[in-house]
C-alpha cells in the first residue's frame, strides 16, 4: 500500500477492504493494537464491543430488505448500507478481541468472528432499537433515520479517542454514516411530505420507533440535544410530527425479536464451526 502508515491505509475512501470484508484475514492486520498507556483495556473493550453489537445487527436488518425495497436503487442503497455497518462490526469486534482477548467466547478462535457467531443472544450489547423485527419501509426508513444520526453523533466524538485503532475507525464510520443519515433523511421527506397515505405510514413508523429512543442516550443531554436539532429539521421538513409516546421500560435482557435473529446469522458458522470461506 502506498501510506506512510496502517491507520491512513483505513481511512482512505477507496480502501475497498472495509467495505466488502473480503480477500485479508485480520482486518487490523499491519496495525499496533497494543491498548495505548493510560487506556482502560476492559473499558476500550467493552466500548468497542457495544458500537459493534449496534452496527453487526443493524446491518442484519437492513440485508433482509434486499429484493424487497420499493426500487432497484433502493436495494442497492440499502445493500451498500448494510455492508458499510457490517465492515463497522467486524473492525470494532476485532479491536475488542485485540483489547481483550478474555471476552472472546471460543477459546482457539479469538476474533471478530467469534464474537459474532458464536455469543449467545444475552452475551450481545446492542440497543433494542437495531433488533426489532418486522415493520413496512417507512418503519425501516424511520429507524435508519434514528439509528444513523445517533451513531454519526456518538462517531464523531470517538474521532479523537485516546485510542488511535478506535479513532480511525470512527473517522472512516464518520463518512458512511453521513450518507446513511441523509439517505434516510431524504426518503422520510419524501413520504411524509408525499400523499395522505404516505404521510400516514411515515408518522406511524416514527411512533413506532420513538419507544426505544431515550435509552439511546444514557443521560447525555448534548448528544440528545444534536440529535434532536436534526430530527426536528427533517420532520418539520416532511410535515411529520415529533412522537409523544412513552419509552418502552428498561429490562435486563433484549427483545423477543433478537434470539430468531441470531439463530439466523449464526446458523452457518455454527453448524460448520472449523470451515473457511
Amino acid at each position: 500500500m502506498s501510506f506512510d502508515n496502517a491507520y491512513e491505509a483505513l481511512t482512505e475512501e477507496n480502501d475497498a477492504r472495509w467495505a466488502f470484508g473480503t480477500g485479508f484475514a485480520d482486518p487490523l492486520a499491519g496495525m499496533d493494537t497494543s491498548v495505548p498507556s493510560g487506556v482502560d483495556a476492559g473499558e476500550l473493550a467493552r466500548s468497542c464491543l457495544w458500537l459493534g453489537d449496534d452496527a453487526l445487527i443493524m446491518s442484519h436488518r437492513l440485508q433482509e430488505w434486499c429484493a424487497a425495497a420499493p426500487e432497484l436503487e433502493d436495494e442497492v442503497a440499502l445493500a451498500n448500507i448494510g455492508l458499510d455497518l457490517l465492515g463497522q462490526a467486524r473492525l470494532l469486534l476485532a479491536r475488542a478481541a485485540k483489547a481483550d482477548p478474555g471476552m472472546v467466547p471460543v477459546v482457539d478462535q479469538s476474533d471478530e468472528d467469534a464474537l459474532a457467531f458464536f455469543r449467545d443472544a444475552e452475551d450481545f450489547h446492542n440497543v433494542r432499537l437495531v433488533e426489532l423485527g418486522g415493520g413496512d419501509f417507512a418503519f425501516l426508513m424511520a429507524r435508519l433515520l434514528v439509528f444513523a444520526t445517533w451513531r454519526l453523533a456518538l462517531l464523531q466524538r470517538l474521532a479523537n479517542a485516546p485510542d488511535p485503532v478506535l479513532a480511525a475507525i470512527a473517522v472512516k464510520g464518520v463518512k458512511e454514516l453521513t450518507y446513511h443519515r441523509d439517505y434516510a433523511a431524504r426518503w422520510v421527506v419524501r413520504l411524509g411530505d408525499g400523499t395522505a397515505l404516505s404521510h400516514d405510514r411515515m408518522q406511524d413508523g416514527l411512533a413506532d420507533v420513538w419507544p426505544y429512543v431515550d435509552e439511546l442516550f444514557d443521560d447525555d443531554a448534548e448528544l440528545r440535544a444534536e440529535f434532536d436539532a436534526v430530527i426536528a429539521q427533517v420532520c418539520a421538513a416532511g410535515t411529520l410530527q415529533i412522537p409523544v409516546v412513552s419509552r418502552i421500560p428498561e429490562q435486563a435482557g433484549h427483545t423477543e425479536h433478537l434470539e430468531p435473529l441470531l439463530a439466523e446469522m449464526q446458523s452457518v458458522a455454527r453448524a460448520h464451526p472449523d470451515a473457511t470461506w
